[in-house]
């Protein structure tokens, strides 16, 4: 398994003056604001995710994708629309997933888009449950000049990736990563960069040591485990892991559950990053997966009316005040 080095290398060669000095603002800005406890915001985005559908083959139990659960419109982005969104960014973008709810290869302009990020000059990665990935899909995912590429393998076997990632197909999936390093191999290409990430489950949690073994074998850049969210998480949860260093919860005394990490009065994603649904609808992060906490509509108004918005700024204003009373912040790791 390759260092991160030339993945940290291929992002800084993408920045300019401009992004950096926004980065400047944007964490001046933000660390003022904490200082004084009241928002005070410059700078525009640093990150953003803009979603490529909400369509997805699987049906994860924990995932509104799978569940078809959205109380949402759902649907798939165009290249015209994503041109449109993405223009008044993309100047000052360091980095863009392509991706928020849903299996992005199902979006059949899905490599037009992230050959457009790219020639923008902007860091691009997306995030797969890795079932389209052929010969065909692997060799564009290199062309196209994706610089990250996540792939979730939640499982060593049918039995337990299939436990969480329902409808899937473990075998589909290690053949589409060995494609794609393949295809890097042929193209001579380091990009993109290949992070294999295991949701750590009560179903999958003794396969920790098979997956590492596992990742090395398939050529990977960087194995990742990831702690799962549960959406109804207080009186527990079948999927949680036994394991606690690899659970986001902790059990209280009384048999209830809360979250480890203690929810602080700041987030530095309300400042320097956001989400675009695949209709234009912006919302301050990824853990709004329904957008229920919707800052505004890139049909309706301009990005810069939105970012600057006094909704915005009642957000970080609650951000800095108590931000246990936003419902999002009540599940999030930040």
């Amino acid at each position: 398994m390759k260092t991160e080095f030339s993945d940290s290398v291929n992002f800084i060669s993408k920045l300019n003056f401009r992004k950096i000095f926004n980065v400047f603002l944007i964490y001046k800005s933000y660390f003022i604001s904490r200082i004084l406890k009241k928002p005070v915001h410059w700078g525009m985005p640093v990150s953003a995710s803009i979603e490529a559908t909400t369509n997805c083959n699987l049906q994860c139990p924990e995932c509104p994708s799978g569940l078809r659960k959205f109380s949402r419109a759902t649907g798939t982005i165009d290249l015209s629309h994503f041109q449109k969104y993405l223009e008044p960014l993309e100047k000052y973008l360091s980095y863009l997933m392509i991706y928020f709810q849903g299996e992005p290869y199902l979006n059949k302009q899905f490599f037009e888009l992230v050959k457009y990020a790219v020639s923008k000059k902007i860091f691009t990665a997306t995030s797969t449950n890795g079932h389209f990935l052929d010969d065909e899909n692997a060799r564009q995912t290199v062309e196209s000049g994706l610089d990250r590429l996540i792939i979730s393998l939640d499982g060593t076997d049918q039995e337990s990736y299939s436990a969480y990632r329902v409808n899937g197909d473990f075998e589909k999936v290690i053949s589409g990563i060995k494609n794609v390093i393949e295809w890097k191999k042929k193209l001579k290409s380091n990009k993109p960069y290949v992070i294999l990430q295991f949701l750590v489950l009560k179903t999958n949690e003794h396969k920790v040591a098979e997956i590492t073994e596992l990742s090395k074998h398939l050529g990977v850049d960087k194995l990742q485990l990831k702690t799962a969210q549960f959406y109804d998480f207080k009186n527990g949860n079948a999927l949680m892991p036994d394991n606690v260093a690899y659970s986001r919860y902790i059990k209280n005394a009384d048999g209830t559950y809360s979250l480890k990490k203690k929810i602080k009065n700041h987030c530095l994603r309300m400042w320097q990053s956001l989400v675009i649904t695949w209709d234009g609808r912006v919302v301050p992060c990824c853990f709004d997966k329904d957008a229920t906490n919707q800052m505004g509509d890139l049909n309706k108004s301009s990005f810069k009316e939105i970012w600057k918005s006094n909704e915005y700024k009642a957000l970080r204003k609650q951000i800095l005040k108590d931000r246990k009373k936003i419902m999002i912040c009540n599940n999030c790791t930040e």
